[in-house]
């Protein structure tokens, strides 16, 4: 016996059934990934601890730095670079924001109620891409540029040098900051997408990001000369460096190689979303 059975003569009982469903259309699915991250509250805490990282250790640099209690002022290149201190650790919370942006539907199981409202599949990889990326950069430079106005102002107060947006190449390095939280957390959400497992694509995005640039100075000059601008963190500071180091590369090519890293990763993670199955 049907449902069809109950119904009244004459009643269509497929019609409500077709005025609920819309058509798939990449809006939609943005959407839908945008509901994703506001809704969660581990999202909106990680990103809280992001920019409290950039903006709290920022000061705390600039309020440390050449006290004899902390940091000397050499260590750091310039003013600018003192108050976005805190943009390594940033990197970290975001990176694994992204891993979890990813790999969590994968663990909780909801990626399939996901890629069976969207069968195509790649719109979910690419909403994912847009609206983390629009978010983050968005937060990120309004962080940044946080850090960098109140660190500043704390470096004017102690009577150290300072730095002022106008200068050259310290508004680049603000809006580079960024883009390197930015892409550091494309780079988690693209590996978290390629091994669908949480704590290894963790492992892998802070070794690659955070242990490799320290582990390639034990090896030879050369090497490390070769090696060591082209890693992706590495590459990405020369773009929110004020004052290039003469082993590094350009603001411009450390743009185009970090790029370089994260379109590689994300067209992986396509190529394995829609070949494997969920």
């Amino acid at each position: 016996m049907s449902t069809t059975d109950f119904a009244p003569q004459g009643t269509d009982t497929t019609a409500p059934r077709s005025a609920g469903r819309q058509r798939v259309t990449f809006p939609r699915v943005v959407h839908m990934e945008w509901i994703k991250l506001r809704s969660l509250r581990s999202t909106t805490l990680t990103l809280a601890i992001t920019v409290a990282l950039l903006i709290g250790f920022g000061l705390l640099f600039s309020s440390l730095v050449g006290s004899g209690e902390g940091p000397d002022q050499e260590d750091f290149s310039d003013p600018t670079s003192i108050t976005l201190g805190g943009v390594m650790l940033a990197a970290l919370a975001i990176a694994v924001l992204g891993v979890l942006m990813s790999a969590g539907e994968y663990a909780t199981g909801t990626i399939r109620a996901t890629l069976a409202a969207v069968p195509s599949r790649l719109p979910v990889l690419w909403g994912k891409v847009v609206v983390f990326a629009a978010v983050s950069f968005v937060l990120m430079f309004v962080a940044a540029l946080a850090a960098f106005l109140l660190g500043q102002s704390v470096l004017s107060s102690r009577d150290m040098d300072t730095a002022a947006l106008s200068d050259p190449g310290v508004f680049r390095a603000v809006v580079g900051a960024a883009v390197y939280l930015t892409g550091a957390g494309l780079i988690g959400l693209a590996v978290g997408a390629l091994l669908r497992n949480t704590a290894g694509a963790i492992t892998l995005v802070v070794g690659a990001l955070f242990v490799v640039p320290g582990l390639i100075q034990l090896l030879p000059s050369s090497w490390n000369d070769a090696i060591g601008p082209n890693l992706p963190s590495n590459a990405a500071n020369s773009v929110m460096s004020v004052q290039t180091a003469g082993d590094s590369l350009s603001p411009g090519s450390g743009l185009a190689v970090f790029a370089v890293y994260i379109v590689v990763l994300l067209a992986g993670a396509a190529v394995v979303l829609k070949r494997r199955d969920a």
